[in-house]
């Protein structure tokens, strides 16, 4: 009798089982465009979530487009995790790049648009349609406000194609001499038909065309950010509010701009540069310096895409597309206005509340209100502290530092800083803590992309101040968020220590879902002396009491975490993974995920944008389940839950499964040890994957769709979480008892 085939142990690492990391960020971007085209949401959300969508475009390309092309460039021939080649990369992502912006200007001008006018709003019109009361007004506007501020520039021999900065809006033109002009004056006549033969001489080279008409030139003007994108202007016959872009007002009256001359075309157009800084950390004497230096290179990196209005003229695309140096898959032709940006401006117009959501204000903390009479340190020695953001107020971290900052008791104040609010009450405190004598230390990350410049001005703000700032590690990124605030007291010296999800940045924390925890307990106060050590005298201690940090060991951590619920498993015991994070694409993560559950473990994850993992797949990703919640808050909180055998663990800290956060960033996890702040964090992951309204599951043809509602309550995690904070703030005596929500339970 034949002997059974031995079962084949699958290749967890095969790259069919995984997603290219560029194509599912913009399956998020996707996500994010499906709340633009969602009419159960107000008019105004809709517009605001058109507006993200192009935002987070512009910072794909810049950087992580710019990063594809420079590895084709490179001609790099290793392929990703999901076996693509960087030229492979390109072609899908600019594929499918194409593809989603068609779709955001449908859902402009097919719904927005027309919704906008049937709320009274017509804020995008011809000027060619206005009365003569509106032309008079925008005839004004324009000679008394727009026309001093604007720099038009003509291509000849003395100027050069002028250097058109990244994400500038602008108006290119083709111009030529009118007949007649110029007669009366000889000197004058002689110049101009010097310019118009260097003009024509340039635009011929530009190009490498002779059919552009003798004596035309190109010009160019940028439209100007320190005036509306949207001009207000008296209401039409019809009593709507109405509006015109700045860009048509400019090329309606662009002739003002070039006297004596006529304009045979005028098109609108903007260009995104590879923004992504390279710095040799090894040779810098000063990274603050070297930082400084880069940030002015970002303005001539390379064209990495151009967008242009899908009208323009042939003559001036080919002249515009050889200045810039793109191929066909770098152009972008838009059928409406370009950079829809502008759309979060409109957000703000006077009675347009109606079509948004109610205003959100964070609310008290329950265990703080219980606190009443006491103040935050005796609060916090009584029991660790777990804080929401923003269904809870942040506040309770600003006045940690502000208070710890005129407490003669308090000895010293550490801590990292990788994005602030551009006024942030934080830094104030911790400049205001050292002129009161206290021993300051503060990271600030100067790497924090897109924040470099305002950190460095926070940087420096906070040494003329007295702090001792480390202006991060070499090599590293300084992720964690930390602060140590050491106080002296009756029974010796104390350590209050906050960890979190989230930045000490104010403003965001209105705006992104964050979990932290305030805690005196003695080994954590012990591991975040460690930490500051570590950063700024690079002394790694000999153990860790509960902390776990990257780059050193958190990797290692995670894996065992996992392997621990695979062992469950074949042991018949309780082993369910629950994870709520930004972005998974570690390589290895994913393959011990898929080697969990083909053990048998129960994986659930709730991940915002990028995911490489495949789910569905028979005997690797059968067990995983995938969701993916947007809504009006940014999920950007991090919570691990492990069943351990029924011993539950539960984690929180600042890093994704990503490469860069495990082995190329420092950052922090930390387990919860109090029972109540565990509970909290689990409450938000069980509220999290009831969500029928908000999510978008992944299915095994690795496309995320809505929840099917057929037989399930409507219920929103968001929307949920905002009802019990307002609860919970009016009971606070019992915050656990003021949760009412249950899987079952609609929310309204």
């Amino acid at each position: 009798m034949a002997k059974a085939a031995a079962q084949v142990k699958p290749d967890f690492y095969n790259p069919a089982y995984y997603t290219n990391r560029e194509l599912s960020w913009l399956d998020f971007n996707y996500r994010i465009l499906d709340e633009a085209r969602d009419k159960t949401n107000p008019l105004f959300e809709r517009l605001k979530f058109l507006s993200i969508t192009a935002s987070n475009l512009d910072e794909f390309f810049m950087v992580r487009v710019a990063s594809i092309m420079d590895m084709v460039h490179a001609k790099v021939e290793k392929p990703d995790l999901s076996g693509l080649k960087a030229q492979e990369q390109l072609e899908k992502v600019e594929q499918k790049c194409h593809a989603l912006i068609d779709r955001q200007y449908s859902t402009l001008s097919r719904s927005l648009i027309p919704a906008l006018r049937n709320e009274g709003y017509d804020l995008v019109m011809n000027p060619d349609a206005l009365s003569i009361e509106q032309r008079d007004y925008l005839k004004t506007f324009f000679e008394e406000t727009v026309y001093p501020v604007l720099t038009p520039t003509a291509v000849d021999a003395s100027r050069p194609f002028p250097l058109i900065r990244n994400k500038s809006l602008n108006i290119g033109a083709l111009i030529s001499r009118r007949k007649g002009e110029g007669e009366k004056n000889s000197a004058g006549m002689t110049l101009m038909k010097n310019l118009e033969k260097n003009g024509e001489k340039i635009a011929d080279k530009i190009s490498k065309d002779k059919t552009l008409k003798k004596g035309t030139m190109f010009a160019t003007v940028q439209v100007p950010t320190v005036l509306p994108r949207v001009i207000r202007i008296p209401d039409g016959d019809d009593g709507k509010m109405a509006g015109v872009l700045l860009e048509d007002l400019i090329k309606a009256n662009l002739d003002k701009l070039f006297s004596g001359y006529d304009v045979a075309c005028a098109h609108a157009y903007r260009i995104t540069r590879n923004a992504d800084m390279e710095l040799d950390e090894d040779e810098s004497d000063d990274l603050l310096v070297e930082i400084q230096s880069k940030l002015k290179q970002r303005q001539w990196g390379e064209v990495i895409r151009f967008e242009y209005e899908d009208s323009m003229n042939p003559k001036l695309l080919k002249i515009l597309r050889r200045e810039f140096d793109v191929n066909e898959g770098e152009m972008y032709p838009i059928s409406g206005p370009l950079d829809l940006t502008y759309l979060m401006k409109l957000y703000s117009l006077p009675g347009s509340s109606e079509y948004k959501d109610k205003p959100w204000t964070p609310q008290p903390n329950p265990a703080l209100m219980q606190a009443q009479g006491d103040d935050l340190f005796s609060a916090i020695r009584r029991k660790d502290i777990f804080l929401s953001h923003p269904y809870q107020t942040f506040d309770p971290v600003v006045d940690l530092i502000k208070t710890a900052a005129s407490d003669p008791d308090v000895l010293a104040i550490k801590i990292t800083l990788y994005r602030v609010s551009g006024h942030s009450p934080i830094v104030a405190a911790l400049a205001q803590a050292a002129e009161n004598g206290k021993q300051v230390t503060a990271l600030v990350e100067l790497k924090a992309r897109f924040d470099e410049e305002n950190n460095i001005q926070w940087a420096e703000m906070l040494e003329k101040a007295g702090c001792h700032v480390i202006y991060g590690l070499v090599g590293l990124k300084t992720h964690s968020k930390i602060a140590l605030v050491v106080r002296r007291e009756d029974d010796g010296i104390r350590r209050y220590v906050h960890l979190a999800t989230g930045n000490y940045n104010d403003s965001t924390a209105k705006l992104y879902t964050d979990c932290g925890i305030m805690t005196c307990r003695e080994p954590y106060g012990e591991d975040a002396t460690a930490v500051f050590n570590m950063l700024s005298g690079y002394s790694e201690p000999r153990q860790w009491n509960r902390l776990h940090l990257a780059p050193i060991w958190l990797r290692d951590a995670f894996v065992t975490l996992i392997d621990r619920e695979i062992q469950h498993a074949r042991n018949n015991e309780a082993a369910h993974i629950t994870v709520k994070m930004n972005s998974l694409c570690d390589r290895d993560i994913i393959a011990k995920l898929y080697e969990a559950s083909a053990a048998g473990v129960k994986i659930d994850l709730i991940i915002r944008g990028i995911c490489c993992l495949k789910v569905g797949i028979p005997g690797v990703s059968e067990n995983i389940t995938v969701r993916s919640i947007v809504g009006t808050f940014l999920e950007h909180a991090r919570i691990f839950r492990f069943a351990n055998g029924g011993n539950e663990e539960v984690y929180m800290g600042s890093a994704d499964w990503m490469p860069r956060n495990l082995d190329r960033r420092v950052e922090i996890l930390f387990p919860l040890e109090d029972e109540d702040c565990k509970a909290s964090a689990c409450h938000i992951l069980d509220v999290q994957m009831a969500d029928t309204l908000k999510a978008h599951v992944l299915n095994a043809d690795n496309i995320y769709e809505k929840v099917d509602l057929r037989g399930k309550a409507r219920i929103g995690a968001q929307a949920a979480l905002m009802k019990e904070a307002l609860e919970a703030a009016g009971s606070a005596h019992d915050p656990i008892r003021s949760r009412t929500f249950t899987p079952a339970q609609p929310i309204n």
